[in-house]
């Protein structure tokens, strides 16, 4: 199969297909190691009015997604970064995708997810003090465990702005940790992604947040399972994997690196939370099946393509990989349409989608080549490639 995409210099070349999809697997297999997908929201342009202010989400399509990763035996990161939360979805819509979430992962033998509790109910420039900040996270982290939720404590963007030293952050989360049920997921989500995070945890330099960091899991140990960093560099994420206590676990965020860091070195490893896990599925499900059996090669051959077109997806600016990640979905044939809430599929070009569509083929990212075909053409003919 053959189509016409545009290139960087501004030419359009015809392009020949060589991917071969993944075979799902009969039975969701199991993995060696914690596997977290963090899973998008499907949006409902027939419904939609008010796509920047108040996007209509189509739950039956959305709820359709997360059985897919389940049968793929990933856990869930619901309502996280990759769902567009704080950039299309906001906290209303959200808690109705953890209810629903939390109720559709009940039907699913073996279904696991944790929940996104942040601050985001709260605009920054309204936060005047930290509890303010305190009383946010409290109203979020109530709502998940209320309806049996896990809890992944996500970054505040206000309490970014309010904080002014890395004690303000201890008191913040020290509180917030001191009240909830159950161990949390922290998330240490870079500026790279979110801008308005620069300066977390009370430095723009990387060692003394990560003191912080150390710091307030030293002092909550009982109530942190892990953490999640998200810096898109191996080194730093090391570093912090070399120094968190045996119990905690180092979920990586790295979608530049994750084939590596999830691999290991022989001696450690990182446990995965990855929004890019939402766009290569097949591939990371047949990948960790692999790893977990000890077929290190396999693993490798499988998961090693899809680095160069997660870094792609993921290049800057990066909190624009929404796009890649809904557009890919739309290719397999996981929804209808490639509309997004916000309509974040205009943040990215005809040359990154047509990237974006090559190294997905040559990662065998494509599981219906006809059907990404004609809608890759389709699409095309929108930016005047015909």
């Amino acid at each position: 199969m053959t189509l016409k995409l545009p290139q960087s210099d501004g030419a359009v070349r015809t392009y020949t297909l060589t991917g071969v999809p993944i075979v799902r697997p009969k039975v969701p297999p199991t993995f060696s190691r914690l596997a977290y997908a963090a899973a998008h929201v499907v949006s409902d342009p027939l419904r939609d009015s008010d796509p920047w202010g108040n996007p209509a989400i189509d739950w039956d399509a959305t709820m359709a997604f997360r059985h897919h990763l389940w049968g793929l035996g990933f856990r869930i990161a619901e309502a996280m970064d990759t769902s567009q939360r704080g950039m299309g979805l906001n906290w209303q819509q959200a808690q109705e995708l953890i209810h629903r979430a939390l109720i559709e992962a009940r039907s699913v033998p073996g279904a696991d997810l944790a929940c996104g509790a942040g601050t985001d109910h709260l605009a920054p420039a309204d936060a005047r003090t930290l509890d303010d900040v305190i009383s946010a996270y409290e109203t979020q982290v109530e709502f998940v465990e209320r309806h049996g939720g896990r809890t992944i404590l996500m970054a505040s963007r206000a309490l970014a702005r309010t904080a002014r030293s890395p004690d303000d952050y201890r008191r913040v989360y020290g509180r917030i940790l001191s009240q909830t049920k159950n161990k949390v997921i922290l998330h240490w989500l870079g500026d790279m992604f979110d801008p308005e995070l620069s300066g977390y945890w009370g430095s723009s330099a990387f060692e003394p947040a990560l003191e912080t960091v150390l710091s307030i899991i030293s002092e909550n140990a009982a109530k942190v399972e892990g953490i999640k960093i998200s810096l898109l560099d191996h080194g730093k994420e090391i570093a912090l994997r070399n120094r968190l206590p045996s119990d905690v676990i180092c979920f990586t965020g790295d979608d530049f690196n994750y084939a590596d860091l999830i691999e290991g070195d022989g001696e450690r490893h990182s446990h995965a939370l990855l929004g890019i896990f939402d766009a290569v599925a097949p591939s990371a499900s047949k990948a960790l099946a692999a790893l977990g059996t000890g077929d290190i090669k396999t693993f490798r051959d499988v998961i090693a393509p899809t680095v160069p077109l997660s870094r792609k997806i993921f290049e800057a600016p990066t909190q624009y990989y929404k796009a890649g990640v809904v557009f890919l979905a739309w290719l397999n044939g996981h929804q209808a349409h490639f509309t997004m809430p916000a309509g974040m599929q205009s943040a990215r070009g005809a040359v990154h989608y047509a990237d974006v569509f090559r190294l997905a083929d040559q990662a065998n990212v494509l599981d219906q080549p006809d059907l990404a075909v004609e809608r890759m053409r389709a699409l095309m003919k929108t930016f005047g490639v015909d």
